[in-house]
């Protein structure tokens, strides 16, 4: 972990260095550039010692406020890999370049999909984790989610097993607000979502989710998920192994409309304590 986080840090140092740079020829307190971008003075230290990862929407603003010509956006995109598990971030731009994503997870909503706090209390599970490295986790995360909203957004086919709806991550309220939130994104005309209800009984996804990311030239790269923070591979027999399986539990998942239902339901007897 504490060589993750020295790479992570030598990839920041240089959006700080400029930050700060810019920060004191403007003649301004971290807390004067937070009022002026519409941050904390908090947030503003916090990047500039290289403890957090800026997102797009900071990076846009301090180009404008600054006049530079997109440097700080530029340098963002660059690091949007980093607060990624080494073994992630090779899949980060097929997620990025996909036309077509299918997906399978057994215990958790997947991270496309995830809430906030959703994602933040899952992220906080981890061992030796600490709270600046959990915001950046679901910075990172709620960053790989604006290919939902793009123009070329990608055709989603989801598959959950029921287990991923009742496991409670963060509490009885945000568990509910992400099961709503997930009903939400099945009605998007380019994103499927189904489940497998616990009456199927054993299935071939037990053994672990599953993304695989096809580009507009066809090519398949496919990210599989385990407790070493996954493999990412695009070997041809793998690849066909794992896509005829995705198939297998769509055809067994429930359809589109039962699966909302089933949401749903599950949602509403959520109740806040």
């Amino acid at each position: 972990m504490a060589g993750r986080r020295n790479r992570d840090g030598q990839g920041l140092s240089l959006f700080a260095e400029v930050l700060r740079e810019a920060r004191h020829k403007a003649g301004l307190s971290s807390d004067e550039l937070g009022a002026k971008l519409g941050y904390s003075g908090a947030l503003i230290r916090s990047i500039e010692s290289g403890h957090r990862t800026p997102q797009p929407d900071f990076a846009r603003r301090a180009d404008e406020f600054f006049g530079y010509p997109k440097i700080f956006e530029k340098m963002e995109e660059r690091l949007r890999d980093l607060p990624f598990p080494p073994s992630y971030r090779p899949f980060v731009p097929h997620e990025r370049a996909a036309r077509v994503l299918r997906m399978f997870q057994v215990t958790l909503i997947p991270g496309l999909f995830q809430t906030p706090e959703y994602a933040r209390a899952m992220l906080a599970a981890r061992p030796h984790v600490t709270a600046d490295e959990v915001e950046n986790l679901v910075s990172a995360r709620l960053t790989r989610q604006e290919i939902l909203d793009g123009e070329d957004a990608p055709l989603i086919y989801a598959v959950i097993d029921e287990a991923a709806l009742h496991r409670q991550v963060g509490g009885p309220k945000v568990m509910r607000d992400q099961l709503e939130h997930l009903v939400a994104m099945s009605r998007r005309p380019a994103i499927t979502v189904q489940v497998i209800p616990f009456s199927l009984g054993e299935h071939i996804g037990l053994q672990g989710g599953l993304v695989i990311a096809q580009d507009g030239d066809g090519a398949v790269t496919v990210f599989l998920d385990n407790l070493a923070d996954g493999q990412v591979t695009d070997n041809e027999e793998t690849v066909s192994q794992v896509t005829q399986r995705f198939e297998s539990l769509r055809g067994e998942a429930l359809p589109k409309g039962a699966s909302r239902d089933l949401i749903q339901t599950i949602a509403e007897e959520r109740h806040s304590p």
